[in-house]
Formats: structure tokens, sequence, C-alpha cells
């Protein structure tokens, strides 16, 4: 009976150790999971303590003076307000000629280069075509028949004045001669047409410029063909070049006769080169909706311009006066336009140091705000500005630096010490 109680005894002193343990343990994992609730809202909650404007950046003094960080206010500039026009030289069509023969035959001889200047009349080339002979002989046959019809007409007219012969004979004499002399005058236009002698029997045709200018582009090889109404040389005059500018139908409202334009080439260098507006279409060029608006070049700033060269032209409106920064003060952060100003200095951030820790020197920072602007005109140097948002007149602007902070703003802006 005894052995019986000890078995019983020792039985349930195993039963409360089990459950014992079995508490420990659901104690332990209620502690923890309190604690990694605790962890998870404590990170929910550091994003937002952490989080930092992306429109502002710190420097400290040291920093900002060795990038160059300098300061300016709003100033009023009176600037030029202009309209941008892109365009190419070009000649009026009176002096640019496209030189043909009127009369096909062989290439003889070839006088001119590429590029060699002429005087009107030149000879550039001589063609060889039989059928010339034909027409200096018609037009020598005719003048001569013109010479035996008018003794024939005097003598005709003195027998019909004095009523010896008929007045019919006279008449017919009369008509031969008005014929031949029509016929002496066609040939003569044909011949002079072709730049021929009237007299001999050459079968040669000079082909010669019809202006002064350059020789452009040659079309023709000796001893091959040349047919009629086919371009054989080009020859410029460059002495009145002027631009082509296409002009935005948004815009024509600002353009007029007079205006004075500032261009530069495209594939060239940037020097600037004046010209004035002396005319405007009233019609769209192609399907493009800009007005093509002409504009002069003097001609000692024409001197080495040929046609077809590519220009961006700034057309001069009017000047006024308008608030502006230095163009270097302007940044462009995607389609956005910036200028950088200068907050009013901030209190000094106290850092917490554990005791016997040295306390480390830290360097005054200067905070600057990237705010929003609309650039306008630019020139000399100065961008007109418009603000989103109001800011106060003595505001400090950024001249100097700005395209830094831009780089050190998209980078978050952060400053460590």
């Amino acid at each position: 009976m005894k052995n019986i109680d000890n078995s019983l005894t020792a039985k349930s002193a195993k039963v409360s150790q089990r459950a014992q343990s079995l508490i420990s343990l659901r104690f332990v994992f209620a502690l923890f999971a309190v604690t990694l609730t605790s962890c998870n809202e404590k990170k929910a909650e550091e994003p937002q303590e952490e989080e930092k404007s992306t429109t502002e950046v710190a420097l400290t003094f040291s920093q900002a003076k060795t990038v160059g960080i300098e300061t300016g206010f709003v100033e009023d500039r009176n600037l030029n307000k202009v309209i941008k026009a892109n365009g190419y030289t070009t000649v009026p069509p009176q002096n640019s000629a496209e030189v043909s023969t009127l009369i096909g035959g062989t290439v003889k001889d070839i006088f001119v280069l590429e590029g060699t200047y002429v005087n009107k009349g030149k000879v550039l080339a001589t063609i060889q075509n039989l059928e010339v002979i034909g027409m200096q002989e018609d037009y020598q046959s005719a003048v001569a028949n013109v010479e035996y019809l008018q003794l024939e007409y005097n003598r005709q007219k003195t027998l019909s004045d004095e009523n010896v012969n008929p007045r019919k004979t006279f008449q017919e004499v009369k008509a031969k001669l008005a014929a031949e002399r029509a016929r002496a005058q066609a040939a003569k236009n044909k011949l002079d047409a072709l730049h021929v002698n009237t007299k001999g029997t050459a079968s040669v045709v000079p082909i010669v410029s019809p202006i002064n200018g350059y020789v452009g582009k040659i079309n023709i090889a000796k001893g091959a063909f040349a047919n009629t109404g086919v371009s054989l040389f080009e020859v410029v005059d460059n002495s009145q070049m002027h631009l082509d500018l296409n002009v935005y139908e948004k815009d024509l409202g600002s353009i007029s006769i007079g205006q004075v334009i500032d261009f530069v080439l495209t594939n060239q260098s940037n020097k600037s080169i004046k010209g004035k507006i002396f005319g405007i279409n009233k019609s769209f060029s192609n399907e493009s909706k800009t007005v093509a608006v002409h504009a002069k070049i003097d001609p000692a700033d024409a001197k080495g311009l040929i046609p077809g060269m590519y220009v961006s032209a700034n057309i001069n409106i009017v000047n006024a006066t308008v608030p502006a920064l230095p163009k270097d003060a302007v940044v462009k952060n995607a389609d956005k336009y910036f200028v950088f100003v200068q907050e009013d200095e901030k209190a000094e951030e106290k850092h917490d140091h554990k005791e016997g820790e040295k306390e480390e020197v830290h360097e005054q920072e200067v905070h600057f705000k990237a705010i929003e602007v609309i650039p306008g005109t630019t020139d000399l140097g100065f961008t007109e500005v418009k603000f989103v948002n109001d800011i106060s007149a003595n505001a400090k602007i950024v001249t100097k630096g700005a395209f830094y902070l831009l780089s050190a703003m998209k980078g978050g802006g952060e400053h460590t010490h």
C-alpha cells in the first residue's frame, strides 16, 4: 500500500513540473510577440521622422565657399523681347541663274571651274551645231534680198508716180520687200539669242553667263551632248544675300517690316550677324503652318555666306524693363525651372554626448531652397524670371553655383557631420 502512495506522489510531481514548463513557454512567446509588434511600430514611424524635403540643400560655410556659391538679388533690367526663328540664307531670284542652251549640240570647250567669279556675258563654254551655219546663211540671204528689193522698190515707186507702170506692180515689190525684211530680222533674232555673230559661217555656239556671280555646279563635260532646257551651269550673285525665316502663326502679330534681327550660323561659329526685315509672306509655307519672313543682310556681313546655310535668329520685338537674374542662376530640373534662395540662418543643432565623450565641433551650415520660376527673355547675360509663388523682395538668390546645388538636391541634399 505504501508503494502505491509513493508512486502516485511521484506522478503528481511530474505533472506539476510539466504544467510549470508550459506556462513559462507561453509567457516567453507572449513577450516575443509584444517585442516584435513594438519594433514594427517603431520602424513604421522612423521613415516619417527622418523624411526630409527634397527642395532644400544644406552646406557648411566652407563647402559653399569651395564650390563658389554667390548670391544676389532680383534686378529690373532693360531686356530685348525676342521671337526665335530658324531659316536659311538665300538670294533673290534675279541673283541666281541656271544657264542652259537654246540649241542642242556637242560640248566643244569649257572655260571655267566651279567657284570662278564671272561677269555678265562671260563665255562659260562652247557647243557645236551645224544648224547654226544654216541660220547664218538664211540671214545673209535675207539681207541680200532686202538690198535688191529696196532698189526695185525705189524704181517701181518712181514709175508708179509717173504712171508709167501699173500700180499693182509697185504693190507687189513693196510686199516682197516687207517679207524679206521680216525674214532677215527673224534670222538675226535667232542668232542674237544664241550669241552667234551674224557674219561668217561658224558652227560654234557660246554659252554665256546672264549675270555677275560665282559659278556653282557644272553639269556638262567636254564631248558630251548638251540638250536644250537642261541646266549646264549655276551662277550665283551673293551680293544681295538675305534670310528666309520660318515664323509660327502665333508670333505673326508681333512681326513688322523694319525690325532688327540677330542671327548665327547653326553649323558655323557663334558670331552674331545683324539683319533687317524687309518682307513678310501672306501665305503659309507648305503644311508647316509657318510664314516666311525675309530679312536683308548688310553686304559687308554677307561675305563668306553661301545660299542654303541654316541659321538661328532672334527677332528683336521691343525693349522692356523686367525682373531678371544672371542666366546661370536659373537651372532646369525635368520640365521645370528653379532658382535657389538662401534661407535665414537656423539655430545650430544640439547633439547629445555620452558622459566622458569629447564634444565635437560642428561647423555652422547655410541652407538653400529651390523655388520654381518661369523664365522669359534672355539677353545680355540676364534672364527674365517670373516666380510661381511670391517671395521676399530682399531674398538672397544664388547667382553662381546653382547647378551644383541642383546636383546636391537630386542626390538627396543630405549633409552629414
